[in-house]
């Protein structure tokens, strides 16, 4: 990425995170005015982390790290940030880790999967967007055949990247599309093969058994496909995301994760809880509508950005 876009993703990153380093820096800012540091403000300091769902256990070993550094001593609000961002940063770093496309591959089958509304028709279409710029090529799977908006959506985004669209009527099987769709892409060796999915839940017996056949029908023609399982989650669910996570694991092999609408939530530390109890590769994150809005993970920028620092 070049310097002038690095730097327009991280003021934008910033501004996504603004919701969730506006609540916490208010309440850092109130605990902590260059005073010793004492056990009473690492106890509202814990609690102030839960609240930005970094969850408990994280929140606790944060404290106590911050404990352990400077308990009794003058500490402001600045060292405070400075000291959170680097430990959160050390959390993250383990899982930020870029999608990996295999080259030699063709396709890399990519599924995406996640409840409704997570974002993942528009995740998919941003990812093509970037793979399209960096001269992939890219072919699109509309697996979502309960939904014809979903459908639709797909095409629009399949026409704004000059990708082809693998699409069926409302209700059709959608592993008979993206059997059809990898059956296209390997033809015309194509780089990447991105499936959409019907958003599920664990109380949707018939949806759960449909992503179990999509991926059975896959290794029919490509033994090892999919290739990833990116899971979307949107973070304005906060601590429901971790249960989202134990049931897609549950049905399926999830590679990594992306997380969108960080923009619309004060719950923005709930991918730091999420790195900590689950350990999964956070590919992408989302904070905005535009494409240039869903980019690589990185965890020295979102911990500092959590932490409104420059």
């Amino acid at each position: 990425m070049s310097e002038e876009r690095q730097s327009g993703w991280l003021a934008r990153l910033r501004a996504g995170l603004a919701r969730s380093s506006s609540r916490l820096g208010a309440g850092i800012g109130s605990l902590f005015g260059g005073g010793k540091l004492d056990e009473a403000a690492l106890a509202d300091l814990e609690d102030l982390l839960i609240t930005a769902d970094i969850g408990v256990a994280t929140a606790a070993r944060l404290a106590e790290a911050l404990r352990a550094a400077r308990l009794g001593r003058d500490t402001s609000e600045t060292e405070v940030r400075e000291h959170l961002a680097a430990e959160i940063e050390k959390i993250l770093e383990p899982v930020a880790k870029p999608l990996i496309l295999d080259p030699e591959k063709k396709p890399h089958v990519v599924l995406v999967v996640g409840v409704n509304g997570a974002g993942k028709t528009t995740t998919i279409g941003k990812i093509a967007r970037q793979l399209t710029d960096e001269g992939r090529k890219v072919v699109l799977a509309a697996g979502d055949t309960f939904r014809a908006a979903a459908v639709e959506q797909l095409q629009v985004w399949g026409q704004r990247t000059g990708c082809p669209v693998m699409a069926r009527e409302t209700g059709a099987d959608a592993a008979g599309v993206a059997f059809d769709a990898l059956k296209l892409a390997t033809a015309r060796k194509d780089d990447v093969l991105l499936i959409d999915t019907a958003g599920r839940l664990h109380n949707r017996a018939e949806l759960m058994t449909e992503l179990e056949k999509i991926s059975r029908v896959l290794k029919k023609q490509v033994p090892d496909a999919p290739h990833t399982t990116l899971l979307v989650l949107d973070a304005t669910t906060g601590q429901n995301a971790h249960q989202q996570v134990e049931i897609f694991r549950q049905m399926v092999h999830v590679d990594g994760l992306a997380m969108t609408k960080l923009d619309g939530t004060a719950k923005g530390g709930v991918i730091v809880a999420l790195a900590e109890k689950h350990g999964l590769p956070v590919h992408f994150v989302g904070v905005g509508e535009a494409a240039e809005d869903l980019r690589p993970f990185s965890a020295r920028d979102y911990a500092r950005g959590l932490m409104g620092l420059p």
